[in-house]
């Protein structure tokens, strides 16, 4: 298989921890006679730097013409110290997605049992979690209307859903929900809010296109609860832009860091995959960052762009047996974890890469 891959690194540790997602993907191809080719571009506060714009065209030009991309982590401080900036990292972030028709944001839970007793919540509630996010990407607060009153004392951001949104993101939710346990769990505001009524009144009408799933409705502050005092009480779970952005970062408590969550961003073309870490800048260029959930997202490249499941396996394999021999990065090391085996970025980079050869 000839693919061509595109890695945006972005900003802060987003430069550290892709390159061991691009070279997880390049030992695969070589494992399994593939050929993999790869370009680099901009975003973020690395682009606006060079270039004064968050996505310059030629990366989106290089996106377009790509397979697949790989990305690293947007963002950095000076940003959220000054609000008043007009040109902000993020909004090439919301760009690319746009531009690309990157609809659906799909981050699977994976819970390894190794990392059990790294979580902050008990283990014996978080064993055999297993819950795969649907967020919608395109619509919602980050995308409607903004507007600040003339003394700058009234401010407002328009929730806007419209239904070929909500029907598009469904169905790809309902037919993963077929491939897993048949139960969907759609989760909104539909007692205040009227592009909740609207959500819901859609994922109802979808539904009976799947009468082997079975659906429940669920009010986001309930969600938001049960997660943390049940989180095996769901399997696929379906929800707008802003309650996923939440309820995804709760949920990486469940597998003890944000750096062992990977994400996909798929449409109906270029899959567009990245950790749910940020850009992390108190820790960048120290060797601390977690590699390991751009190599996941690596892994959901391959199973979910290129449908290569075998090779998908084998980065997870790798990545569990790495956790199964006792290593760890800071993040999710604990008073368990013998101090030789905690691992700097490189360090478990190259031990992982190890373990796919």
């Amino acid at each position: 298989m000839k693919k061509h891959i595109l890695v945006i690194p972005g900003d802060g540790i987003g430069q550290e921890v892709t390159q061991w997602g691009k070279a997880a993907l390049d030992q695969i191809a070589k494992n399994y006679n593939h050929e993999f080719t790869f370009d680099e571009a901009l975003m973020g506060h690395a682009a606006i730097k060079v270039t004064g714009n968050p996505l310059p065209d030629e990366t989106l030009e290089k996106a377009r013409k790509s397979d697949a991309i790989l990305f690293g982590a947007i963002g950095h401080a000076m940003y959220d110290n000054d609000p008043s900036l007009k040109v902000r990292p993020e909004q090439g972030l919301l760009k690319i997605r746009k531009e690309l028709g990157l609809y659906a944001n799909l981050r699977p839970i994976l819970l390894f049992d190794e990392l059990l007793e790294a979580s902050s919540i008990k283990a014996h509630i978080l064993k055999g979690t297993d819950i795969l996010f649907f967020r919608e990407l395109t619509g919602d607060v980050y995308f409607g209307e903004k507007k600040r009153s003339e003394d700058r004392n009234t401010a407002s951001d328009l929730m806007i859903y419209h239904k070929y949104e909500v029907e598009r993101i469904a169905h790809k939710a309902y037919q993963a929900a077929q491939q897993r346990s048949k139960r969907l769990c759609s989760v909104d505001k539909a007692n205040v809010l009227e592009s909740s009524r609207l959500w819901r009144e859609t994922v109802q009408e979808i539904a009976k296109q799947y009468p082997d799933v079975e659906t429940e409705h669920m009010f986001i502050d309930n969600a938001a609860m049960q997660l943390i005092k049940n989180p095996k009480k769901f399997d696929v779970v379906l929800t707008a832009n802003l309650f996923g952005d939440i309820l995804t970062d709760e949920a990486s408590q469940i597998a003890g860091s944000m750096g062992m969550l990977a994400s996909a961003s798929v449409g109906d073309g270029v899959g567009f995959y990245e950790p749910i870490h940020g850009s992390a800048h108190d820790i960048a260029g120290k060797n601390l960052a977690n590699p390991l959930a751009s190599i996941l997202s690596a892994a959901l490249m391959l199973e979910i762009s290129f449908g290569l499941p075998e090779e998908a396996k084998a980065l997870v394999n790798a990545v569990d047996q790495a956790l199964k021999d006792g290593y760890r990065t800071g993040d999710i090391a604990d008073q368990n974890t013998e101090a030789s085996k905690v691992l700097g970025t490189q360090e478990m980079g190259n031990k992982v890469l190890g373990l796919i050869k």
